[in-house]
């Protein structure tokens, strides 16, 4: 069907000519809306991964990548756990925790909160939180010290700093002569840490697994746990090959279980942007359809000619796609380099902008992640270009089927 013959013809019509220069600038503009939409869509695509995966470090900088724990319970036996851990090939780091909701008082204020028991030597091989305490650190978590590191917004909402004091009431009610009375503690505050992600700088502390145990009654037992992977990606995977290499009952969960719901919501909002700046791309592929239907009436003379030399329908409709064809494969083309080029300096892009017109689009005491962030996937760029160059074609097929319909008598009867 695509001849040598077509394909000169199909490019020849693409260029302009003394009496059609209207044609050629629809053309132009077809081709300008293809790059315009392909680049936007790159770019917002490609900002969107930026988030996600900020989002995704925020998250796990706290989270670890998967944990061991009881089933049904308190984990009894969780150094034979750590041992097993620590002869896995992919698992990097294992530390025990335990886990508890609690209240924070000081002073006439109140909140609630989670307790989180580490073990100052095992919790840098499980977390980035070391590499994000703003004050002391939590080294100094000693055990029977009854320190506590809080989260920034849980220190300032609490009115505390390092060295003040802070009491903890844990639900786990005790029996005294004066009643059931709850559970409370008084800490001293050793320490702040800030991940970015509100959840956790909000309503998480931590306290040494040892000072957790005796608040909660826990004895020698833990909540269970965490363990850190060398691919992040494959932990579902390697989190189920661990499990089925213990021996006896265990829940094991991945974070991509725990936290489904945050990367869902995502993965939802860049399927919906990608239909809807799909559909800018669309609306331009689609100016083709015009384009071609104006070159077909202009050209009905030409198509008549070509008819009455021996060309058949097929190679008229051949030359007609090859037209649109070239305006959707270059404008594609140039979206694609235009694209690539602005998420890849979108971070320096954005803030020239706000210099340079003394705006901030993401307020640092607003928004946490306060720079715009890119990552471009060329498996992203790939599947922009494949759906920009099929809508192009498709638009063509309408245009081109009616150039193969032409009658040549009646095409050149007042010619």
């Amino acid at each position: 069907m695509f001849k040598p013959i077509e394909l000169y013809i199909g490019l020849r019509y693409t260029r302009a000519k003394r009496r059609n220069h209207f044609v050629s600038f629809i053309s132009l503009t077809s081709m300008l809306g293809i790059a315009l939409g392909v680049t936007a869509l790159i770019t917002v695509i490609s900002v969107m991964n930026g988030f996600e995966q900020e989002l995704r470090s925020r998250i796990l900088g706290m989270v670890s990548h998967a944990t061991v724990s009881g089933f049904g319970g308190p984990l009894e036996d969780w150094h034979k756990v750590i041992d097993a851990a620590r002869h896995q090939k992919h698992v990097v780091g294992a530390a025990p925790y335990i886990h508890g909701e609690v209240m924070f008082t000081h002073g006439s204020r109140v909140s609630g909160g989670i307790i989180r028991g580490i073990s100052p030597k095992h919790e840098p091989s499980v977390s980035e939180v070391t590499d994000d305490m703003t004050q002391g650190s939590i080294d100094a978590l000693k055990p029977g010290s009854f320190g506590i590191v809080l989260g920034a917004e849980l220190a300032n909402l609490m009115g505390v700093g390092v060295g003040d004091h802070l009491t903890v009431v844990s639900p786990e009610a005790r029996v005294s002569v004066a009643g059931i009375l709850p559970r409370v503690k008084r800490f001293t505050v050793v320490g702040t840490f800030r991940v970015g992600h509100y959840e956790y700088d909000r309503s998480l502390a931590m306290i040494n697994i040892q000072d957790a145990a005796k608040l909660f009654r826990m004895g020698n037992t833990v909540t269970g746990v965490r363990l850190k992977f060398d691919n992040l990606m494959a932990a579902p995977r390697l989190a189920r090959k661990f499990a089925m290499s213990l021996p006896g009952l265990y829940r094991v969960r991945d974070w991509t279980q725990q936290h489904s719901n945050y990367f869902r919501a995502v993965n939802t909002e860049k399927t919906v942007m990608f239909v809807i700046l799909t559909l800018i791309v669309a609306v331009a592929a689609f100016n083709i359809v015009s384009t071609l239907v104006m070159v077909v009436t202009d050209k009905q003379a030409d198509i008549a000619i070509l008819r009455t030399l021996g060309a058949s329908p097929g190679s008229v409709m051949a030359v007609f796609i090859v037209q649109g064809a070239v305006i959707g494969l270059v404008g594609t083309l140039i979206g694609d380099v235009a694209g690539t080029l602005l998420a890849l300096n979108v971070e320096h892009i954005v803030p020239a902008i706000e210099q340079t017109f003394n705006v901030h689009f993401l307020p640092a005491d607003i928004y946490y992640i306060s720079e715009v962030p890119s990552q471009l996937r060329w498996s992203d760029v790939s599947k922009i270009t494949v759906v920009s160059l099929v809508l192009s074609l498709v638009a063509t097929l309408y245009p081109a089927w009616r150039a193969a319909r032409t009658a040549p008598a009646e095409a050149l009867r007042y010619e």
